[in-house]
């Protein structure tokens, strides 16, 4: 097997063994053909979980949300809460030092300057809100 003795040349000549590597293959194809049926298959799904009966409520949706409206007049209201300019970043600053989630969005009126928009972007941005909606 390993080695082929004279012939009509009169030499010897050498050829490999190629039984321990067909082995080795084999072995390869028992373990993966055992290990292909363990692999997951498919999505992973998250499926909500019904809350215990004890715990509280979670919050809504546009309760996590800051809403800063500015209006026609110039005033601004947060939540439909009035506030002022001077007031608008310490309030921000007092909210989002409460919230996990710091999510800012503005409803501007259709006759609104742009420079009040961009005024409370900033004041938004620097009260720390992390996502601007």
């Amino acid at each position: 097997m390993g080695m082929d003795v004279g012939g009509k040349s009169g030499g010897a000549m050498a050829t490999m063994n190629v039984v321990p590597l067909i082995d080795i293959l084999l072995v390869l194809i028992i373990i993966f053909m055992v290990i292909t049926p363990l692999t997951p298959k498919g999505l992973d799904a998250l499926v909500p979980q019904p809350a215990p009966p004890n715990q509280k409520q979670q919050q809504d949706v546009t309760q996590k949300t800051i809403v800063v409206q500015i209006l026609d007049t110039g005033k601004l209201k947060i939540n439909d809460e009035d506030a002022t300019w001077d007031s608008l970043g310490p309030r921000l600053t007092d909210v989002f030092k409460e919230r996990a989630e710091k999510v800012a969005s503005s409803r501007v009126m259709t006759r609104c300057d742009f420079a009040d928009v961009a005024r409370a972007i900033d004041v938004m941005r620097g009260s720390g809100s992390t996502r601007l909606a």
